[in-house]
């Protein structure tokens, strides 16, 4: 394995991130390339351009490769876990950060973007979680990353698969962690706020519509007025506390819901 240096503190480590195509998942990916990593890519949109991103965040010097799977299937995402494997022949940090979003109310919520939201928010982490530990304890090393929600930490109205998935998510890696404490591997859940990716876009233009009000209204009226510092989180942010965690200097940190989320939950 390549040695690790200064400005490459993760060369040698293969990283696998889901849902990594666009918004947090390429930002992250981009930062652990930067870092020395090679990079394992998932999701639904063209890797085409994901690839040569994430080939250019490295340098030349990493090894990227995408690996297409549904993650909103069991089997399908233990396989995706066993085809990185495969590829690069070791997997030593897996970012769980697939997610999809629907807001209605609850009487008027379809029962099927339930079960996809918990499909794909919430289940594929335990899918991918359970394939990629036997590997770690092989190798005795293992950085397990979750990128949650606010909404896994509080609520707000209409979101209710969202955040039930995400407090899901938490509990999920709180369980983990202690499971393997006594290990080298590592399990934490990044908690942002507001990032401004595709799926935000999307919510700023419906409710511009539905409000009958300009786009920098409803940003800092609607969709930032839980957030005290009315800024969006940067998914390069994201991507800076997911290489932090991966390193040495995230050893003894597990368990824990990281926030970064301009202090919504400070409230």
């Amino acid at each position: 394995m390549t040695a690790p240096s200064a400005d490459k503190p993760l060369a040698g480590r293969v990283a696998a991130v889901t849902g990594s195509t666009s918004g947090i998942g390429l930002a992250i990916a981009n930062a652990l390339a930067e870092a020395g990593a090679d990079v394992a890519l998932n999701g639904f949109g063209d890797p085409a351009p994901a690839l040569a991103a994430v080939g250019a965040a490295g340098g030349g010097a990493t090894r990227v490769a995408f690996h297409a799977a549904d993650l909103s299937k069991g089997p399908d995402a233990d396989a995706w876990v066993k085809a990185v494997e495969a590829d690069f022949g070791r997997l030593d940090i897996l970012v769980n950060n697939a997610g999809i979003q629907h807001v209605a109310p609850i009487e008027e919520f379809p029962p099927e973007k339930w079960d996809a939201i918990l499909a794909i928010n919430l289940s594929s982490n335990f899918h991918t979680i359970r394939a990629a530990v036997p590997g770690m304890k092989a190798r005795a090393w293992g950085r397990i990353i979750a990128i949650s929600s606010a909404h896994g930490l509080v609520a707000s109205p209409y979101k209710s698969a969202y955040v039930a998935a995400k407090h899901g998510v938490n509990g999920l890696t709180k369980t983990v962690a202690l499971e393997l404490a006594e290990t080298p591997i590592t399990c934490n859940a990044i908690c942002p706020g507001f990032v401004l990716t595709p799926l935000v876009e999307g919510q700023i233009a419906d409710q511009a519509k539905a409000n009958n009000m300009p786009q920098d209204q409803v940003i800092r009226d609607i969709i930032l007025a839980s957030q005290p510092s009315k800024r969006f989180v940067t998914p390069e942010s994201i991507g800076a506390m997911a290489v932090f965690l991966s390193t040495d200097a995230g050893a003894n940190i597990t368990g824990t819901m990281l926030s970064v989320d301009g202090g919504w939950t400070a409230r």
